[in-house]
């Protein structure tokens, strides 16, 4: 059971519930019935979605990290392949409950990240962009509880796809070491999301204190480990810096949450991230 779960991920699960909870306080907290069904949704969507990573990865694991679930054998190949087709199903299932805009967000994702996990992770020029869009999506998932919302909020899946293609973009290097310059792209691209998050943060009609807050925790908690990333690209500085920016995305949806639907609601996505902290303690991250 315990490899099973290794295979999930359920640290990054929590972080993926923060994503969805961010875009229902854009979305105005409106429509509660559908909140259930998305949070269930994108639970499966993004367990699928890493469980797949894996079974694709094997071949190239076995020989780099051979202590993963599946190159150990505690987990089977096959297994995983139909647990992880299983769950993208579910996850799109679940979402057509919640609202039609919100089953053809998920359907979206799902092409997204089976996308990712089969071919597009190989390039560099598409893995980045992939997973950011990945996390973008996932955040309309939330804002598609009121279908309108998606139609005048949708840009703010920016930043987090920004943010996202830093993580994924330096995550490159965590076995062979990374590139100067791949870590200096990356780190612009840290900065931008978490300026553009300032932004939204000052121009909304809530309190700025709060977002304001939890970007300065941002900043504090990500740009030192991108930074050392960026002068020592070696495999160990590069798996710190990642892991730092997985669970950090919960700052990035707190502060979107605190914006739109104020400080006690951001509190809430930030409990998810206390979850998240507690479960990379007993699972990897990366």
């Amino acid at each position: 059971m315990r490899a099973y779960l290794a295979l999930l991920r359920p640290a990054n699960v929590a972080t993926a519930l923060a994503d969805v909870l961010a875009g229902y306080g854009v979305a105005g907290l409106g429509n509660p019935r559908a909140l259930p069904w998305l949070l269930g949704a994108t639970a499966c969507l993004y367990a699928g979605g890493v469980v797949l990573n894996d079974f694709f990865d094997r071949e190239i694991d076995r020989r780099e990290r051979p202590e993963r679930p599946i190159p150990s054998g505690r987990v089977p190949a096959a297994n995983a392949a139909a647990l992880g087709g299983v769950l993208l199903v579910a996850g799109v299932l679940l979402a057509w409950q919640a609202t039609t805009a919100a089953g053809w967000t998920a359907l979206t994702i799902a092409l997204l990240v089976l996308f990712y996990d089969a071919w597009g992770k190989r390039y560099f020029a598409i893995a980045p962009l992939n997973m950011g869009l990945c996390r973008a999506s996932n955040l309309l998932l939330g804002m598609a509880a009121v279908p309108s919302a998606l139609e005048t909020s949708w840009a703010l899946g920016f930043i987090p796809l920004s943010y996202i293609w830093a993580v994924t973009a330096l995550s490159r290097g965590e076995v062979h070491g990374g590139d100067r310059r791949v870590a200096t792209a990356a780190l612009l691209f840290l900065c931008g999301a978490i300026g553009a998050l300032v932004a939204v943060t000052l121009r909304s009609g809530n309190p700025s204190f709060p977002g304001l807050a939890l970007a300065a925790a941002l900043m504090w908690r990500v740009l030192p480990p991108f930074w050392r990333a960026r002068q020592d690209p070696t495999p160990a500085t590069i798996r710190t810096a990642v892991g730092r920016g997985v669970l950090s995305l919960v700052l990035v949806d707190a502060a979107i949450g605190a914006a739109y639907a104020g400080g006690p609601y951001a509190a809430i996505i930030l409990a998810v991230g206390l979850v998240a902290g507690l479960l990379a303690r007993m699972f990897a991250v990366t």
